[in-house]
């Protein structure tokens, strides 16, 4: 990816800031079918975090509403379940149309409450969250069981796949849209229904989707939407008695808290936590390729990415020319007004986030090289949530730096020695989600595929993700896949069925255990 221009920031013009804000002066819960207000009796302001300015106030969810959503999606599990997959594919396939069809609307929302660039949302976001509807439109109808057979005598068994029940799910804020897709489209295409807990910061596109889901046909209270925070809606909504199953994605500390709160009511749960990416970048590796795919796999939404490239390891021979490289691709990023064309990055998500990754990079001062960046712009940028592209050198591999899930525009640079020493840095941290290696050698590749323990791997590329496949991490990076066929695993039940196939009724059984009688 190539970055003209010398980074001046653009100014901010003239835009419609909140196209949709009619849709939302009901409130903010979708409970069967329609839009409510919250009954916790406190309020949340989604903030512009490009301007600091307010944009939607709205009454936050209680545990009132969290048990008239968990309500509304067990009235709605039977009919829903009951549905062939035929119908239920049909539903799905309206509704990707619908959210097309609204797509302006989706990306203008997504880029105004989380600050991402427009051309993002536009080109990445709303794209792959309609293709997402419409994978599991079609994978809705081929939840297969397994074969028939006859394993004990004239008995003949089989699986059925069957729906879980009523899912309940929270989603992070730093893909709104796209994790509102990812937690809703498994579920109701293999005959469940939900209740997705958004984001405080971030709820328009997930309630935009659940109308739109509503729009095309899909029937009220399958997918249920309440807007509150962690600890009052989420934490009620986790350990809900008639929540069949809890999906979560989130960091892994707060992952933790979900899986005990759960454990209360032996719920099934899925984890999908942080990640800290390593980059591994050999000494035969095209060096311009794997400097553009660090400075993108490093600044894509700005960091906030749990796969974003994180740590690039890079063997001697190319390490100096790398720092040098990146440094300066990073200082041509265009930083500026997410809804401007010219823009390359946006700011963070909050003034509360820029700190805290402000905080990482001002303490690794005291033990590594802050090449570039390190520091928030001034001038028209001054009022938002910005923070510069930063490349830190020479950090410890034990740092903190090295080792804690940042979360902003940082990618973090090591050298390596041998291609085992590199490997065995790319494992050296707690997370397993994503990672890459870089090389024109076949056999290296291959072996970084084997050898790195994450959920996915890329060779000579780092970020891009496809809806027939799999997401999920490894280790403190969580259990379970988002996406694809294999997220059917998360959100169904097998259930073994015999049957006698003979005539009579059979006493073999009884005498067996009983004796005669």
């Amino acid at each position: 990816m190539q970055y003209p221009g010398n980074a001046t920031p653009e100014r901010f013009p003239a835009r419609e800031r909140f196209p949709a804000r009619e849709r939302f002066a009901d409130g903010a819960q979708f409970i069967a079918g329609r839009l409510t207000k919250g009954t916790s009796g406190r309020t949340h302001t989604v903030v512009d975090p490009a301007t600091g300015e307010d944009v939607y106030t709205y009454e936050l969810a209680g545990t009132d509403d969290v048990d008239a959503a968990v309500a509304a999606a067990r009235k709605a599990f039977g009919a829903w379940a009951g549905a062939t997959p035929g119908e239920r594919s049909d539903a799905m396939h309206r509704f990707a149309a619908v959210v097309a069809e609204r797509a302006e609307d989706f990306a203008r929302a997504e880029s105004l409450q989380c600050g991402k660039p427009l051309k993002l949302s536009r080109e990445f976001d709303v794209p792959g969250s309609i293709d997402n509807i419409a994978f599991f439109a079609g994978a809705a109808r081929h939840l297969q069981g397994q074969s028939a057979g006859e394993y004990s005598g004239d008995h003949t068994s089989y699986v059925r796949r069957e729906p879980i029940g009523v899912v309940g799910s929270v989603a992070p804020w730093n893909y709104p849209l796209q994790m509102a897709a990812w937690k809703i489209l498994p579920a109701i295409a293999a005959g469940n229904t939900i209740v997705l807990k958004p984001a405080e910061i971030t709820p328009l596109t997930s309630l935009l989707f659940a109308r739109a889901a509503t729009d095309a046909g899909i029937p009220d209270g399958v997918i249920n939407i309440v807007t509150g925070t962690g600890r009052e809606a989420g934490e009620h909504l986790v350990g809900h008695p008639d929540v069949a199953m809890t999906s979560f994605t989130g960091s892994t500390a707060v992952g933790r808290r979900v899986a005990a709160v759960a454990t209360a009511t032996v719920k099934r749960v899925h984890l999908e936590l942080g990640g800290k990416a390593p980059f591994v970048v050999f000494d035969d590796a095209d060096l311009d390729a794997a400097v553009n795919g660090a400075v993108a796999g490093a600044l894509i939404n700005t960091g906030q990415d749990c796969t974003a490239a994180t740590r690039a390891y890079v063997q001697r021979p190319l390490y100096e020319a790398f720092v040098e490289r990146t440094a300066a691709l990073m200082e041509t990023v265009r930083i500026g007004d997410p809804f401007a064309a010219g823009t390359d990055l946006g700011p963070l998500v909050s003034h509360a986030q820029r700190e805290r990754v402000a905080g990482f990079v001002d303490r690794a001062r005291a033990y590594a090289r802050v090449v570039t960046g390190g520091r928030a712009p001034g001038g028209e940028l001054a009022a938002g949530a910005y923070y510069r592209p930063t490349l830190i050198a020479g950090a410890p591999q034990d740092s903190e730096a090295v080792q804690a899930e940042i979360f902003g525009p940082v990618l973090v640079v090591l050298p390596f020695g041998t291609d085992d020493e590199g490997i065995a840095l790319a494992n050296d941290t707690p997370y397993g989600l994503a990672a890459s290696a870089w090389s024109r050698d076949v056999y290296r590749t291959g072996r970084a595929t084997r050898e790195i323990r994450a959920g996915c791997v890329w060779i000579n590329d780092h970020i891009p993700i496809i809806s027939e496949m799999p997401h999920g991490g490894y280790r403190a990076s969580g259990h379970g896949k988002d996406m694809s066929a294999y997220s059917f695993e998360e959100y169904t039940q097998l259930k073994h069925v015999m049957f006698d196939n003979t005539a009579a009724v059979r006493k073999d059984w009884h005498r067996t255990i009983f004796g005669d009688r």
